[in-house]
Order: structure tokens, then sequence, then C-alpha cells
């Protein structure tokens, strides 16, 4: 008998991994897409012309992405100027925050962790030059009831103990 329960547990065990790899082949039960909070930040999925704050002057083009079945959104910044930047995005179920991980060829990062707060995405941390400098940084995407999206962002003089603007910028759908 215990031959027998042997062989029906490896059984159970081959056919749960097999059903496992075949569901994870086809995408099927995987991925963010139904998990709570992962949709948060879809509001800034799209293809974007990106403009100053007066909504008259295009600056750029933004394209923001969804991937790895919705676990990660991804941003690619072109401005009018020929300068780039990406950035990756994720909402993390643990800590319950979004995280926003810039870098840019211009040499500079942006590291920030939030979440939700009053209909806007709002995140709080650094940004850091590459020549070592370090300042406190915060950000808010804020969807509009015409489909666009104010993206404001803000530094902290330290001189002044004041937050300084960093930009204002208006998001429009291509």
């Amino acid at each position: 008998m215990g031959v027998f329960f042997v062989k029906k547990a490896a059984f159970a065990v081959c056919l749960s991994v097999s059903l496992f790899l075949s569901v994870s082949a086809t995408g099927q039960e995987l991925g963010c897409e139904m998990l709570p909070g992962f949709n948060e930040f879809d509001f800034w999925v799209g293809e974007w012309d990106v403009f100053d704050s007066s909504g008259s002057i295009q600056i750029g083009s933004n394209s923001v992405q969804k991937l790895q079945s919705g676990c990660m959104i991804s941003e690619k910044w072109t401005g009018t100027d020929g300068q780039t930047g990406s950035s990756l995005n994720y909402f993390n179920p643990v800590t319950n925050e979004w995280r926003y991980v810039w870098v840019s060829a211009s040499r500079f990062s942006i590291d920030m962790v939030g979440g939700i707060r009053s209909e806007s995405m709002l995140l709080e941390g650094s940004i850091y030059n590459f020549a070592g400098a370090v300042w406190n940084f915060r950000g808010t995407w804020t969807p509009n009831s015409d489909g666009s999206v104010r993206q404001f962002f803000e530094q902290y003089n330290h001189s002044s103990e004041q937050w300084d603007l960093w930009f204002d910028r208006s998001y429009k759908r291509k």
C-alpha cells in the first residue's frame, strides 16, 4: 500500500506541475491585471503628445505601456530637444505602494514611492544627479475629465527650504 501511495502522490505532483506549466504557457491565470492595486496607474498608459503647462507648446512625446502581463509599466520619453529618458513603474502588493524609477540620458535618476491620493497618483522620493547631489522630489499625475493627464513635479530647495516647481506638463492622447 505504501508504494501505491507514493506512486499516486508522484502522479498528483506531476499533474499539478503539468497543469501549472500549461496555464503559465498560455498566460491564463497569470499576470497582475485582475489583482487589486495594479490598475491604479492605467490612466497614464498610452501614447501621448506632451505640452508645457499652458498646453500650447509641445515639448515632447511619451509612450507609456503595460508590460509583464500588467505587472509593470514602462515609460519612454523623447523631448523635442532630443533628450530621452525611461522609467519602470510597478505596484508592490506587499507594501501597497507604487514605485517609479526614472533614468535619463541627461545623467540623473529619480526614485519615488507612493500611491493614489485624492484621485491623483502622488509619489515622493529623491532625484539624483550623477555628479553626486541628491534632493527630495515629488511628483503628481492627475487624470483630467477630457482624458488628458497633468504631470506636476517639484524639487525641494535646501537653500530656501521650499518646494520649487521642476516641471508642469500636460499629456494629451495622440
